[in-house]
């Protein structure tokens, strides 16, 4: 690993050792059942218990609703599985839900537990995992016997709470001890929000069959898990977040990708990592990598697949023995991809944040964290994945060129030495609570004491009773509207609609995704990419909510250009800032995707844009903080504009990504909460351009009322950060583009607080010629030109190139192609319709087509040998079988 680490140390610009850490015991507890400390003994082979799992279980013997917060793979889930066992074994009626954000976390903790129901007996401990892949026998057994139910959100709001009267559900909240919320840190903003109305509902259907579950919640390590826990559960926590786990010496090193090139582009950590991964593989090092999008997970798979191919060592192929992990792809896949892991069959896994749960998939040597994840509490979480076998282990943190991750590179110590943020959630959300009183209301009927619950109680009844939902009953509120109101919200996204995706080829199921990622990701000519096999969409039927796509072989990837569009509601509140002023109100919010471009794979070159033929729009109403430009600052980034070239970023945009990233500092806020977009109001004193920051979900969640009380501070923190960068003229990591000039930002930020001259010159970016976005042939040049076509579709390295290569002779008419062949086969092959497909999209990107296009194929007799040919084939073939 030395001589590995000497080729790479010109990219290491920090690194930090952490020692091993001892580990602390403490004997077992003396209210432990004799018959619980045997099989500890006997069967795990535990003589003592880490100094955190004995508190976890006195503190749980003294019905304390419990938070532990202790180190990834320290021993957490037995530290809350002690005391239920316990229970359970004293008291067999008693019930536990164990609940898991996500239905792959459930099943992997279900394992953990078959070592106590093969032990103690299915007379004494039964369990099981309900969720949306359970047999409907299975549910069953689980609904009248399971002592403990493992499940997930979705489940408890659509599957349990509407049915707490009936199925065997009754009993089990009749007899309900234990409520187990484990990686209680991943909800947080609008799934955080959801949750806590969910505990509300579930400790209200409780009340109402006189029980009062203890609650016992382990999470990652957060700036605030007793606010968090009290906040999601509605009950008082104790915490416990001293870890008598022992840890192996971690290094970490921090990753600056190099700047190549005259115009000085800074490599992305997805082109390092590709290169890094396969090395890893080569020298026999297990590791996970984590990317921050499911498309960058597929991209780095395919790069570093193909480094493995082509042979780091000569004639080996290596490919199979790394995998890509996401949601997305399906339970059964999943599994397969952790049984291989945990096996030793694959090396390495490049995962989304899906990874970054507790889910086991063996002993991790490195840690590959692609861009920093947007939160020490995650970049915790990820590196923590490597070093449970008790090995020294290591952590890379590959920086993208953006703000956060330039300013490590400056300042490592701030990862290392700053605690990690809140996990902030509004559970008073307007449109959250309104979805939880109509699903809490169908359950129970509502009194006046659910305000206790639902603070929003008094102002929603009355909608719901005007809108036919609710009557009045002797003073209590009963659901008259439709059945199962639950059904109709997800706890996840911002609406439960969502879209599947299928093969052309067999209709097969590829996957499914909410609205907006599916405008994103498998609109018209996207390329979809799934364990390496790429797909193109042809159709998007939005109607029916459904995409198809055909398998294909092709040298790129696409990326989705998104128009964002704000419109003023309403103002609640304003005041002046500086020389402007600052605004708080509700804004419409819509995004559309109306482009993408084409990356070609490896050299990550812009291949060009293609326009949407409609474009997909979404719209949503949130919560904004905006500050009005000043004027000059207005008139001097508009002449600049007109200079700017379609989807290239404008100064607005430039100054709008540093407030943004500055927010983001100052509120501890991370991707998916907020975002920033410019827009023009009529104000009295004439039309003005703002730059606004808003909630990333409908009604908003509190962030962007945060940052109308700090604006100022976050102004002065952007002109910190964009002055502070270490670039010459500007970058993406301080203004988003290295087209802007980052004195015209710093200087438009400092005019909120003094109006100051514009600065005389400044670069504006060059128009790029026109016909980069033009096809690269025309059609009625193909026959003539047919060797120059063959010869650069070659180097697209595309599938059927290298055949295409092959043929001499081609013949055009006004809308048909026709391939010159000289073996009969040839044609019947290129017609199968896969092949057929592939060709037709591969001359749809390079050629400008006639509308009604058509390929044709013909053999030529006099040049067609095969059957000669096949005749000695056949001889030779019954000798080798002789």
């Amino acid at each position: 690993m030395k001589k590995f680490m000497e080729k790479y140390q010109n990219r290491i610009v920090g690194n930090k050792c952490i020692p091993e850490r001892k580990a602390i015991y403490s004997d077992f507890p003396k209210t432990m059942d004799i018959e619980l400390q045997e099989f500890l003994k006997k069967e795990r082979g535990i003589q003592q218990l880490y100094s955190h799992q004995a508190e976890m279980f006195n503190k749980a013997q003294n019905n304390e609703n419990v938070v532990i917060t202790t180190s990834t793979a320290s021993g957490k889930t037995l530290s809350f599985l002690l005391p239920v066992i316990q229970e359970i074994l004293k008291n067999p009626k008693t019930r536990a839900i164990f609940l898991y954000p996500t239905k792959a976390l459930a099943s992997d903790q279900y394992r953990n537990m078959k070592p106590f129901i093969d032990y103690f007996g299915q007379h004494k401990i039964q369990a099981g995992v309900y969720d949306g892949d359970t047999p409907p026998n299975e549910r069953s057994r689980i609904r009248s016997s399971a002592n403990i139910i493992l499940t997930n959100p979705d489940m408890l709001n659509t599957g349990f709470l509407p049915h707490h009267n009936k199925d065997g559900f009754k009993f089990i909240f009749s007899n309900l001890k234990f409520i187990v919320l484990d990686e209680l840190h991943t909800y947080r903003g609008a799934f955080g929000s959801h949750i806590a109305n969910l505990m509300s509902r579930i400790n209200r259907i409780c009340k109402y069959y006189n029980t009062s579950p203890q609650y016992l919640c382990s999470s990652a390590t957060i700036a605030n898990p007793v606010e968090l826990a009290q906040n999601i559960c509605g009950k008082a926590f104790s915490l416990i977040d001293q870890d008598g786990s022992p840890a192996p010496e971690k290094k970490y090193y921090i990753w600056q990708p190099p700047i190549i090139g005259k115009d000085g582009y800074r490599l992305r950590p997805e082109q390092e990592a590709s290169n890094f991964l396969p090395e890893l593989v080569v020298n026999n090092e297990s590791f996970i990598a984590f990317c921050k999008s499911r498309r960058a997970v597929e991209v780095v798979l395919k790069e570093s697949r193909d480094e493995l191919a082509d042979g780091i060592i000569e004639g080996v192929d290596y490919s199979n023995l790394i995998s890509g992990y996401r949601s997305g792809y399906k339970p059964e896949e999943r599994k397969e991809i952790e049984n291989k892991m945990v096996s030793g069959i694959l090396k390495g896994l490049i995962s989304t944040n899906a990874l970054e749960l507790g889910i086991d998939i063996g002993k991790i040597d490195n840690t590959v964290i692609i861009g920093y994840p947007g939160t020490r509490a995650s970049f915790w979480q990820q590196s923590g994945r490597a070093g449970r076998s008790g090995k020294q282990a290591s952590t890379y943190l590959i920086l993208d060129n953006l703000p956060f991750d330039q300013y490590i590179a400056i300042d490592n110590e701030w990862l290392f030495s700053t605690g990690s943020e809140n996990a902030v959630i509004d559970k008073n959300n307007l449109t959250i609570q309104l979805s939880h009183i109509r699903a809490a209301a169908a359950e129970i009927p509502l009194t006046p004491d659910d305000i206790e619950l639902f603070p929003n109680l008094g102002e929603v009844v009355p909608v719901l009773m005007n809108g036919n939902e609710l009557k009045n009953e002797n003073g209590r509120f009963v659901w008259i509207g439709k059945d199962f109101p639950a059904g109709d919200f997800s706890l996840r996204n911002m609406n439960k609609e969502s879209f599947k995706l299928k093969n052309k080829s067999d209709f097969a199921f590829l996957t499914e995704m909410d609205e907006l990622q599916a405008y994103r990701e498998i609109h018209k000519g996207a390329i979809y990419i799934h364990d390496g096999q790429m797909y193109q969409v042809e159709e998007m039927d939005l109607v029916n909510r459904l995409s198809i796509a055909s398998p294909i072989k092709i040298n790129y990837y696409t990326v989705p250009f998104v128009d964002k569009n704000l419109k003023l509601i309403k103002d609640f509140d304003d005041t002046s800032l500086g020389r402007t002023t600052k605004h708080f109100g509700d804004v419409q919010v819509t995004d559309s995707i109306v482009a993408y471009k084409r990356i070609q794979f490896h050299n990550h070159q812009n291949l060009g844009f293609e326009s949407l033929e409609q474009p997909l729009s979404k719209s949503f109403q949130t919560e904004g903080a905006r500050i009005v430009l000043p004027k000059n600052v207005s008139e001097i980034f508009g002449i600049a504009a007109k200079n700017m070239p379609d989807h290239w970023k404008t100064y607005f945009d430039g100054m709008a990504f540093s407030l943004l990233s500055a927010a983001k500092m100052t509120t501890m806020s991370a991707n998916e909460d907020i975002n920033v977009n410019t827009m023009l109001e009529n104000l009295e004193d004439g039309i003005k351009t703002s730059i606004c920051i808003y909630d990333l979900y409908v009604g908003g969640l509190g962030f962007a009322e945060k940052v109308y009380e700090v604006f100022e501070s976050i102004v002065k923190q952007a002109i910190k950060m964009v002055s502070g960068c270490k670039c010459q003229s500007g970058c993406p990591a301080c203004v988003g583009d290295y087209s802007l000039d980052k004195a015209v930002i710093i200087w438009a930020l400092q005019n909120i607080f003094e109006e100051l001259v514009a600065p005389k010159e400044f670069k504006v970016a060059e128009q790029p010629p026109k016909v980069l976005l033009e096809k690269q042939f025309k059609y009625e040049d193909l026959q003539k030109n047919w060797g120059i076509f063959t010869n650069f579709i070659r180097g697209t390295g595309e599938y059927l190139t290298e055949f295409l290569s092959n043929v001499q002779e081609v013949r055009i008419n006004t809308e048909k192609l026709t391939l010159i062949l000289k073996n009969q086969f040839y044609k019947q092959w290129i017609l199968d319709k896969h092949n057929y497909t592939n060709l037709m999209n591969m001359f749809k990107h390079y050629v400008e087509l006639p509308n009604n296009f058509s390929i044709d194929v013909e053999v030529n007799e006099d040049l067609d040998k095969s059957f000669k040919l096949n005749k000695k084939i056949q001889e030779r073939f019954a000798k080798i079988n002789k």
